[in-house]
């Protein structure tokens, strides 16, 4: 650095940087000093007291008498140190309002800016250092070249010319982000000074710089790419869907009622995905959701059909009629879960119970619950349900579809259990390492069941809400490969099937994407079998982009 310094004027070494911010750290350091001195006696020995009140809440060598007594002491000196705190309030604050005017005056135009200036610089004369150091490799590499003959001494030359050429590279980018470091250090000292005055009391404005400051310094674009690249290249297909329906179809894609629609669509299939995602966190899947929704969709048309069923099951008609409506709807909701949940519950054992992969315990429920539910009903469709019944689940006020806020309620629901409950940590640490899990004292099987018995409320729900949606016409051939649509939803939103990575956030934005792309693609008049193709495409790229993600973090 020296050498450039002497080459450059502008750039700084390590001790004229110093210098120029020696006149800030002088002024903020003496106003530090009389603020430490006016906060000893009342800021400090508040938290220090109040922390040694929450310990003796939390002491269980001390009697009740004893405790009792402490924290009487310690309350009636915390009541002196809040005194002097309030007492040097103002002087403290005239003090760090002065700090901070002299920061906003001096720090960035004397400080900073040259900093910045300089490692500009630096990076231009370490590029040309790198650029020379180049072509005397080259240079060096054809003399050696030309006076050789041997064929294995050439293939040598050729190889340690290319490590060469790899060792400047590691050496470039070693010193850009010395500079890179350099510079974000310059930058975030003027809040390591604001955190000193107001003891880490940040404005929002001033959060959200540190924020950005941290996102600049910390962006990697090959990263970048891994985690948005999709969700990039789907934003532009839709873009041009977007465009080129209204030229084609002439009208606008992208309106009011068609965003409901596809949060319509989106609904039912929002509680399979989230179902699923618990699933998929385990590193593990489930192919009979689709069959679980033609089950569900079947036992509740049944239940609220439309007067007496024309269908039969085992050979018997089912009257339910004599139910009230309200009742009846509850009844099928109940049934519905309790249908999903006993077979999922029957895939998580013997997933838990005998190490199976749930491709093949959740592969044996799909064909086990297709069967019955054909043999059943003889794979008849059972028609409408009660007319009034879906104004009574999923209204519509003022056009505004309510479905949409079932939905929403599932995302909270499920949110805060994978976020906020001892469940959800121990499924993210069971999908992640579960012999690590096990041996931290988490029980494996009660998570992985728990996974599969939430999977089975959640596909009860989305079928019931389908149901009323469609109005009915349930049969066991409804839902067919939607176990498809739930678990690309899931893929593309960063659930992983490499286990214990994935957001609720993630699972929300696949779902609409596949929703909205699919629903777009009919609009556009793109023929069905067409459409399986572009979602084929989006689970290779989504699943391929894992992968990579996963490999470049080991």
């Amino acid at each position: 650095m020296d050498d450039m310094a002497n080459g450059n004027s502008k750039i700084l070494t390590a001790e004229q940087e110093m210098q120029l911010r020696q006149p800030i750290d002088d002024y903020v350091g003496d106003i530090q000093k009389k603020i430490n001195r006016l906060r000893t006696d009342g800021t400090d020995k508040v938290l220090s007291l109040q922390h040694h009140i929450d310990g003796l809440k939390r002491d269980r060598t001390l009697t009740k008498g004893e405790k009792e007594n402490r924290i009487a002491q310690a309350k009636v000196e915390l009541e002196k140190a809040k005194e002097v705190e309030t007492k040097n309030k103002d002087e403290v604050a005239k003090l760090i309002s002065d700090a901070e005017s002299y920061i906003k005056a001096h720090f960035n135009k004397e400080y900073y800016q040259r900093v910045k200036e300089s490692c500009e610089q630096e990076k231009i004369a370490v590029k040309e250092k790198y650029n020379k150091k180049v072509e005397d490799l080259k240079k060096e590499h054809e003399d050696i070249i030309s006076n050789l003959s041997d064929s294995q001494e050439i293939k040598d030359e050729k190889y340690v010319y290319k490590n060469r050429l790899f060792d400047a590279k590691m050496e470039l980018e070693k010193e850009f982000q010395q500079i890179k470091d350099r510079r974000h250090t310059a930058y975030m000292y003027q809040y390591h000074l604001i955190d000193m005055l107001r003891m880490s009391k940040f404005t929002f404005m001033e959060s959200r710089a540190q924020k950005w400051e941290n996102y600049k310094y910390t962006f990697n674009r090959r990263t970048f790419l891994l985690q948005n690249g999709l969700y990039i290249a789907i934003v532009l297909i839709f873009a041009m869907l977007c465009i080129i329906t209204p030229v084609i179809k002439g009208t606008p894609l992208l309106t009011y009622n068609n965003v409901l629609n596809i949060l319509q669509q989106a609904s039912p299939r929002m509680f399979l995905a989230l179902g699923v995602a618990g699933l998929i966190l385990l590193t593990g899947t489930d192919l009979s959701i689709g069959r679980m929704v033609g089950m569900g969709m079947t036992t509740a048309t049944i239940i609220m059909h439309q007067g007496v069923n024309t269908g039969a099951v085992f050979g018997h008609i089912f009257d339910f009629t004599k139910i009230p409506v309200g009742g009846r709807v509850v009844l099928a909701l109940v049934i519905c879960v309790i249908l999903c949940t006993f077979f999922t519950t029957i895939a998580g054992f013997f997933t838990a119970k005998f190490k199976m992969h749930p491709f093949i315990s959740t592969m044996a429920n799909m064909l086990v619950i297709f069967g019955l539910v054909t043999y059943a009903t003889k794979g008849v469709s059972f028609g409408a349900i009660e007319s009034t019944i879906p104004n009574m689940i999923i209204p519509k006020i003022n056009g505004f579809p309510t479905i949409i806020l079932w939905a929403v309620a599932a995302i909270a629901i499920v949110w805060f259990i994978w976020n906020k409950t001892t469940f959800g940590k121990n499924l993210y640490a069971v999908g992640g390492n579960p012999e690590a899990a096990a041996v931290s004292g988490i029980s494996v099987f009660a998570v992985t069941v728990g996974a599969f018995v939430m999977a089975g409320i959640l596909y009860g729900f989305g079928s019931w809400l389908e149901c009323a949606r469609m109005f009915g016409s349930g049969s066991a051939a409804y839902g067919q490969g939607w176990e498809m649509d739930a678990i690309a939803a899931c893929v593309v939103g960063g659930v992983s099937f490499t286990g214990g990575i994935g957001k609720i956030s993630g699972v929300v934005v696949g779902v609409f994407i596949f929703t909205a792309l699919t629903y777009s693609l009919t609009i556009l008049g793109i023929d069905a079998n067409l459409q399986f193709v572009f979602s084929g495409i989006i689970i290779l790229v989504a699943v391929t982009l894992d992968c990579l993600k996963y490999v470049q973090k080991k």
